[in-house]
């Protein structure tokens, strides 16, 4: 599938996020999340990826911002 837009966010030391919005063969786009960890004897990395498509984005991001500002202190 096409990339159309990433973002790299370094958290921490051994952890990355990417956020990488592609294309899909039929032009609608879709987002994956990617949490990428260093491991822990220097050999490589463990990817998790989660792809989330356009009609979840707004209950992906209601929930999200819900537990976020369940956990962040104000």
């Amino acid at each position: 599938m096409e990339s159309v837009y990433s973002k790299k966010v370094r958290a921490g030391k051994r952890r990355t996020y990417f956020f990488d919005v592609r294309r899909t063969k039929g032009d609608d786009f879709y987002l994956t999340l990617t949490e990428s960890t260093r491991k822990f004897n220097g050999e490589g990395y463990e990817r998790h990826k989660i792809f989330l498509y356009k009609e979840d984005f707004n209950r992906f991001m209601e929930g999200l911002r819900e537990v976020v500002d369940h956990v962040k202190p104000d």
